[in-house]
């Protein structure tokens, strides 16, 4: 049995699926409310926890073998703590790219790195993916696209090579299933690395649309982000594309090694996506 948390998040939902059609026992731990965004599959049992409440999780962990971690919480020692109680014998840790970084007054880089660190330390096997930029942050696009074709979008400078959050998902699900990914960090990316110029020309193709891209300036989007993101998180995506911290930018070969075939191109997504997009 596989406990994956965030069930209904952008990993979280393709890593159940993935993990169904390989035919493995998942549980998907969800919020005590019970509200799911999207239907779970067939046969995927739900368990009411929150990764805020170390002591809750045991339903969730109960029989569990291993676990899929989100990043980024305050009693990481204490959700693998009770994981390790409860007979998980292997973790597979979410993180990002920036958990190696020297920044490490950078929030983002912070939790990250925090997040590896009690993995490792936890006593129980583990492997860490930290994957570049998810494709599916295009969907931060919507509201535009509703209101016309041009996208305005910061960091235009910035490439990135994004990544496919099912490619994610099937790293993380076979090292999940199989052993010998145990102790492993993988850096995983997309196969091209792109700028918000690219990404909006070849989603403009997908949606049969004259998408045209505008450079927003920086004092303009740090205004925008701050509406809706906590100020330190605003101040490390600033310190990651302006001041250059992070580069996520290089094509990297995880993906083909660890599931023998190339990562999925962004515009094989934005075409498995359109109606999302309508």
């Amino acid at each position: 049995m596989i406990l994956v948390t965030g069930a209904n998040g952008n990993v979280g939902r393709e890593l159940v699926r993935t993990l169904v059609a390989k035919g493995v026992a998942v549980r998907a731990l969800v919020r005590p409310t019970g509200t799911e965004a999207q239907p779970l599959p067939a046969g995927v049992h739900a368990v009411a926890g929150d990764l805020n409440d170390p002591a809750g999780l045991d339903p969730a962990l109960k029989s569990a073998d291993g676990l899929f971690l989100l990043p980024g919480y305050a009693d990481m020692p204490g959700i693998l703590g009770r994981a390790r109680k409860a007979g998980v014998k292997h973790v597979v840790q979410l993180s990002g790219m920036s958990a190696d970084g020297p920044d490490t007054d950078n929030a983002i880089t912070r939790y990250m790195a925090e997040s590896e660190r009690a993995v490792r330390d936890c006593g129980i096997a583990w492997t860490i993916v930290r994957p570049a930029a998810f494709m599916t942050n295009a969907f931060r696009w919507l509201p535009q696209l509703r209101a016309g074709d041009v996208l305005r979008l910061p960091f235009a400078h910035v490439r990135t090579a994004t990544i496919d959050p099912a490619d994610i998902a099937e790293v993380a699900a076979l090292a999940l299933v199989t052993r010998h990914h145990e102790g492993r960090t993988y850096p995983v990316s997309g196969p091209q690395s792109l700028t918000p110029a690219d990404q909006v020309a070849i989603l403009g193709r997908a949606l049969g649309r004259n998408l045209r891209f505008e450079a927003q300036p920086d004092d303009e989007a740090r205004t925008e982000m701050s509406k809706s993101t906590p100020a330190q998180y605003v101040d490390a995506f600033f310190r990651f594309y302006v001041d250059g911290t992070l580069d996520e930018s290089k094509v990297l070969p995880t993906v083909q090694a660890v599931t023998g075939r190339p990562p999925r191109t962004f515009a094989q997504w934005a075409a498995d996506h359109v109606s999302e997009f309508s």
